[in-house]
């Protein structure tokens, strides 16, 4: 029997898949369920209402939502639910994500959406907020996290240990 998913992970179009993977990796290796899907403020309007006022009800607890350019995705989707909404700007456009960064940090007053870094890092950093707000009622996805804090470091020290390696060689 499958989970039900806790976060929906939303995107404008296919073509941002390949940046919003990143927050399903994230999320698997978390163990936490999740649903992705395209949805459109602008092309499917009705669609992307009826998910975001039907997510809660689905069991949805938090949405990570990637939109480029104007970025009106996560507002919309915002505008429409209480949940939290973890905004993730993509680089769709010649401004290379800066539009998306700038659309996506200045909601209004009242709609809050979080806003991560431009692209997969963001993305990235979604899923683990989005684990970080899951784990406040849930002990063991807290200790998961905290493994996986352990873990980079343990990585950060075995590459500081290669590096000194390699300046003891110096000629």
């Amino acid at each position: 029997m499958a989970l039900e998913p806790l976060v929906g992970i939303l995107m404008g179009s296919d073509s941002d898949w390949e940046v919003m993977r990143e927050a399903g990796r994230v999320l698997k290796k978390m163990g936490i369920a999740f649903e992705m899907t395209v949805t459109s403020a602008h092309r499917t309007p009705e669609r992307t209402h009826r998910y975001a006022a039907t997510c809660r009800q689905r069991g949805i607890r938090v949405l990570i939502v990637g939109a480029g350019a104007a970025a009106h995705l996560a507002g919309v989707v915002a505008s429409q639910t209480t949940l939290p909404i973890i905004g993730v700007p993509l680089s769709s456009t010649d401004l290379k994500g800066l539009d998306a960064l700038l659309a996506t940090v200045q909601m209004p007053g009242g709609i809050p959406v979080a806003t991560m870094a431009i692209g997969k890092a963001g993305a990235t950093n979604a899923a683990l907020f989005a684990a970080q707000i899951l784990a406040l009622g849930d002990p063991a996805l807290a200790e998961r996290l905290a493994d996986h804090r352990r873990t980079m470091a343990t990585q950060v020290e075995d590459k500081n240990q290669a590096l000194q390696q390699l300046v003891a060689a110096l000629d």
